[in-house]
């Protein structure tokens, strides 16, 4: 009996022990030997300012809380500054905005960053000409979103149509079901981190048209114009809007896209049309020891999602899933489809080719295939395959 009574002690110790190894093997916020004076320099866009504040609150444990604008954006830090986090916030967590951001990356003055978009052209010219290449991943997700002043009466534009506003082929509200009145139309400056975002994700190779004294220099300043001009349209990041410059939509409100209003909901689900990953980059040349290098693969945990939740982000799942949806997918901008087809796409599209519902091939198009007159068709449902795969249906009014 008292062998019997030891032997259940013992199970019972070891599973304990077992839940308490489970314990410990959860995924925290920290990182070992992380301090004030180590911690690595980071930097990052305007956009993911409260982000990095709070990646460095959590884990050097610094209570923090959100705090109302001198001027104009929110912000977060810690619940009392001192002269130390006065110092260290200054000097180790800094916003230099998108471009700024990725010039002190590549040119050694920041460790790490996070923005809202990968390099741009600029930015990877002077990387190449410094012999370096940056490793950027994936984290989060965010809508890119399209805001208009409250008194305007269209609620939803369709890809195609956003994008003939901004290719100037679009002049007018009543062309898009709203008022018998001029758009003015905002953007942002070039190298920023919307503007680029603007012209990747949205534009997807199309020439935007040039509107005179319409760019905006600061982001907050997007809201401001849309307030003050009654057919203005401009661009900016959900997260931003909700949480930065906490804009409602009661005040300033955003349109759905293809009938798909940016929410959690369809960011989560992908459904939104523009969905913008949030990026953590480093130098590829970066010491792997380094607490730099740590706090790299920290935010790529499963710990550092609930970071990203409380940012106001969609945390990704699955790095290859962002991946696909930023440069691999192929779709199309509007279905049904009247005169022209618009593949979006990150990669380059070589070869697109329309079939007919019998196999056969009604129209091809080689080298950069991303607008396709197909006014010659009959009305009818086709398939449109790029470059040998990615088949799509669609319809043809």
């Amino acid at each position: 009996m008292k062998k019997t009574i030891l032997f259940f002690a013992i199970i019972i110790g070891l599973s304990l022990q077992g839940a308490c190894s489970d314990t410990t093997k959860e995924e925290t916020n920290t990182i070992e030997g992380l301090s004030l004076e180590n911690f690595p320099k980071m930097d990052g866009s305007t956009s993911c300012r409260h982000l990095n504040n709070i990646i460095a609150c959590k884990l050097l444990d610094i209570p923090y809380k959100w705090q109302p604008p001198l001027v104009d954006e929110w912000t977060v830090g810690p619940a009392v500054w001192t002269q130390e986090y006065l110092d260290f916030f200054s000097d180790r967590v800094k916003t230099s905005q998108t471009h700024g951001a990725f010039i002190n990356l590549i040119d050694g003055n920041a460790d790490i960053i996070l923005t809202h978009r990968t390099i741009s052209p600029d930015e990877k010219a002077r990387a190449d000409e410094a012999g370096l290449t940056l490793i950027e991943t994936p984290v989060a997700m965010d809508a890119f979103v399209f805001v208009v002043n409250k008194n305007n009466p269209v609620k939803s534009l369709t890809v195609e149509q956003v994008q003939k506003i901004y290719t100037g082929e679009i002049t007018n509200w009543a062309q898009v079901g709203g008022n018998n009145a001029s758009m003015k139309v905002f953007t942002r400056p070039r190298n920023s981190g919307s503007e680029e975002v603007m012209r990747e994700l949205v534009m997807n190779d199309l020439e935007m048209a040039d509107f005179p004294e319409s760019s905006i220099g600061q982001m907050v300043w997007v809201f401001t114009e849309v307030i003050n001009n009654p057919e203005g349209i401009c661009y900016t990041f959900n997260n931003y809007k909700d949480l930065i410059a906490r804009k409602s939509d009661d005040v300033v409100p955003k349109i759905a896209i293809n009938d798909i209003f940016p929410d959690e909901n369809t960011v989560r689900n992908q459904t939104y049309p523009f969905i913008s990953a949030v990026h953590v980059a480093i130098r590829s040349d970066l010491d792997h020891n380094s607490m730099a290098y740590k706090l790299y693969e920290y935010l790529q945990t499963d710990a550092a999602k609930s970071i990203y939740t409380e940012s106001g982000f969609v945390p990704k799942t699955n790095a290859n899933a962002i991946r696909k949806m930023d440069s691999e997918a192929i779709r199309i901008s509007t279905n049904p489809v009247k005169d022209y087809l618009y593949i979006q796409s990150g990669n380059p599209v070589k070869k697109a080719e329309i079939y007919n519902q019998t196999g056969q091939l009604v129209l091809s198009k080689s080298g950069t295939a991303r607008k396709i007159n197909v006014s010659a068709l009959s009305a009818g449902m086709y398939i449109l395959r790029c470059d040998g795969n990615n088949a799509i249906k669609f319809l043809k009014q």
